[in-house]
Parts: structure tokens; C-alpha cells; sequence
């Protein structure tokens, strides 16, 4: 199956038939966030993997649509940061010269290009930033899933306050962007028996 083979059989479902995914296929998934574009390499968000039976009922009732949390394999929920503060960039850094063998006096001017990025942000600005950040990684995921045969479904429809206490999400610094829930779609899921309706393409497209 090709990506646009992939791409056309994939649609958000509404109910899951409660099959686990293998652990070598979710590994691939995750992968393919870990490696998703991040503006300046910052990587400003988080995902919690919720796969335990236990965990995922107390999410039921932060969700208005629950029928996919009740029956999917795992749920994904995607974390943005609110602020970058001197230690989450230190650490950043640390990494950076670790990982490329380079010592942290090199990486100054790319440093300094980071801090003033940043400094000229207000706390909302940076927020929004690290949420456009958290769904690009929302696409990898997407994407990946598909090419694997893996169903999903993107969800936002759930209670801010309510998943964070669960979850023991710090709202001061944190906030939950998206969820998605993965899985194998249901036999008795009607949806996927539709035709994918999307604009034509001269109405999307536009060469100039």
C-alpha cells in the first residue's frame, strides 16, 4: 500500500474494536513523532501513551464522544509547553552536544539565536508557537499510523480541566493540545463505508 493508497483508506473513527496494536508497530509510530519537524529543534510539547485498561476509563468521562476511548488500543495525548524557560533550553543544548559530540561553546551563536527567538515572544505568542509545533507532530502520527494500517482519530471534543487532573497535567506550564486515539476500526463502524469528500482540485490549488 502506497502513501496515497494509505492516505485515501484512512478517516477518523468513531468506534474501535478493541484490538491492541503490536508493540513494534507502535514503536514505528512513536518514531515518527520523535523524528517529526520542530521549529529550531526545540520539540516544545510532550505525548503521553495511555494504554492501560485502567487509565483509559477514567479518561471516558473527559471526552464528550467516549465511544473511541472505550474501544481503542492507546490514546496519545499531546502535551504543548507554555513557557520555555533557561532550563528546558539549557537542557536542549546539553543534548545537542552530547548527541553531535560537540562542546556547548560552538553551539553559542545557535544559542543565542534560540534565546532571542524567544525573548522577543510574548507568554501567548509562545504558547501558540508550541501548539502549531503539536500539530505537525499530530500529522506524523497520523501519517505513519496509516502507513501502517493503524487507525486513528484526532479528537479535541474533551474537557481541559477534567483530563489534565486526571493525567496530573501542571496548567501553569502545560496544557493538553489534541489527543488521538489508535486502534482497528469496528466492523459495525458505518463510517467507513462512506466516500471521502474533499474540495476539488481547483478549488483547493492554486499555481501562480
Amino acid at each position: 500500500m502506497n502513501y496515497l493508497e494509505a492516505l485515501s483508506r484512512r478517516y477518523s473513527v468513531k468506534k474501535f474494536n478493541n484490538e491492541i496494536i503490536p508493540r513494534e508497530i507502535l514503536h514505528n509510530i512513536l518514531e515518527s513523532g520523535k523524528l517529526s519537524a520542530s521549529s529550531l529543534g526545540l520539540q516544545p510539547y510532550k505525548i503521553l501513551v495511555v494504554e492501560s485498561k485502567e487509565m483509559k476509563e477514567k479518561l471516558i468521562p473527559a471526552f464528550y464522544n467516549p465511544s473511541q476511548i472505550s474501544t481503542c488500543s492507546h490514546l496519545m495525548v499531546i502535551i504543548s509547553k507554555k513557557t520555555l524557560d533557561e532550563s528546558y533550553v539549557n537542557g536542549y543544548f546539553r543534548h545537542i552536544s552530547e548527541v553531535r559530540e560537540t562542546p556547548e561553546e560552538k553551539l553559542d551563536l545557535f544559542r543565542k539565536s534560540i534565546n532571542q527567538h524567544i525573548n522577543q515572544k510574548t507568554h501567548d505568542e509562545i504558547f501558540n508557537w508550541a501548539e502549531k509545533q503539536s500539530y505537525i507532530v499530530l500529522a506524523n502520527l497520523m501519517y505513519a499510523a496509516a502507513i501502517e494500517s493503524i487507525d486513528t482519530c484526532p479528537m479535541e471534543g474533551f474537557r481541559q480541566d477534567l483530563i489534565e487532573e486526571i493525567l496530573e497535567i501542571n496548567p501553569e506550564s502545560e496544557k493538553v493540545t489534541v489527543t488521538l486515539a489508535l486502534g482497528y476500526r469496528s466492523e459495525e463502524d458505518h463510517f467507513q463505508h462512506m466516500k471521502k469528500v474533499r474540495k476539488p482540485n481547483e478549488k483547493l490549488f492554486k499555481f501562480i
